[in-house]
């Protein structure tokens, strides 16, 4: 009797199944990857055109088109505070369909809980941030000091005391003047304006203490004297404010607050198209166009890519949330 101890047809045949498909992942993923974008690509924006998420929007549409070799058409879908936009990329199946995101997306959840559709975090997947915009604090004439230690000092010393004005409740700039105001351990008074205009015009005119602003939007009037800058929310100083300090070299290393601009994809988006837009996301900011543009509107290119900027998009949500509890805001 012939007694076996190889494999049997079977198991062979089982084997090389096994390892003809092991083999074949790397060729799929490259051809997964060289088919897309079959068509040109949706880029959502849940501003109005003009606006700082437009500009980045468009330059990134422009030169990612020619890298990828199907244009990217930027779809300006304001309203409900972006929610319209997230809603439209959320629950997209097309696969050419893509989200230019600001801060705010991550403020969704604090103030908009029973109304949305989605999840700001898991229905997403965190391509790239592409730029930041610096969150300053700035002071009027109302407020003659003249480093963040002596508004800390003011501060402490009358609770309350100290008026800040934002674009509104809820806004971007609220949520950084409160999480500053936790760090430090003050109390200051909140003036909220329908909008960043007329809230910075009433800090200028001395109606209100100070504003702690988006750089872009009162770098004119730092630079004429009209405001003072105290101190920057970013890594670095600025190229245009070289004599501002951070907040971290005034003693706030834990203060973070400046405003983001990135790419996000649906939650189904295959791992070879996010490398893919990662790949143009990178080109972009470090293209000398890309970074003049971006620089020239108070920006700076800061490309974060992957899971460094998921698991910050998810650290973000969780704390605006946390304060929005604190202070009892809601929009619903």
């Amino acid at each position: 009797m012939n007694t076996r101890f190889g494999p049997s047809r079977a198991q062979t045949m089982l084997g090389w199944a096994v390892l003809m498909t092991a083999a074949a992942s790397p060729a799929m993923a490259q051809a997964q990857t060289a088919a897309w974008p079959a068509k040109p690509v949706r880029l959502v924006v849940g501003f109005a055109a003009g606006g700082p998420t437009d500009v980045v929007a468009r330059g990134f549409a422009d030169q990612a088109g020619k890298g990828l070799g199907q244009p990217l058409v930027v779809d300006n879908k304001p309203g409900a505070n972006t929610i319209l936009a997230a809603e439209a990329v959320a629950s997209a199946s097309d696969g050419h369909t893509l989200l230019m995101a600001a801060t705010n997306h991550t403020m969704i959840p604090a103030l908009y809980s029973a109304r949305i559709k989605f999840d700001a975090v898991r229905s997403f997947k965190p391509v790239c941030r592409i730029a930041s915009a610096p969150t300053v604090l700035v002071v009027g004439p109302a407020l003659p000091v003249k480093s963040l230690g002596e508004f800390v000092e003011r501060a402490k010393a009358a609770p309350m005391g100290i008026t800040y004005a934002t674009p509104g409740i809820g806004s971007s700039v609220h949520f950084a003047s409160e999480l500053f105001a936790r760090q430090a351990a003050v109390k200051l008074t909140h003036v909220p304006y329908k909008g960043a205009a007329p809230a910075v015009a009433d800090v200028m005119a001395g109606q209100v203490d100070a504003s702690f602003a988006t750089l872009g939007s009162v770098l004119p009037l730092i630079k004429s004297g009209r405001l003072t800058a105290l101190a920057l929310a970013h890594p670095q100083r600025s190229a245009q404010l070289p004599g501002v300090p951070t907040f971290a070299e005034a003693g706030f290393k834990e203060y973070a607050a400046d405003a983001w601009y990135g790419l996000l994809a649906p939650a189904s988006t295959p791992e070879p198209v996010m490398a893919l837009l990662q790949r143009e996301a990178r080109a972009y900011a470090a293209s000398p166009a890309g970074a003049e543009k971006l620089r020239s509107l108070g920006m700076e290119p800061q490309v974060q890519c992957g899971d460094a900027f998921a698991q910050d998009v998810a650290r973000e949500t969780a704390v605006w949330t946390q304060i929005a509890q604190q202070l009892k805001l809601k929009v619903d």
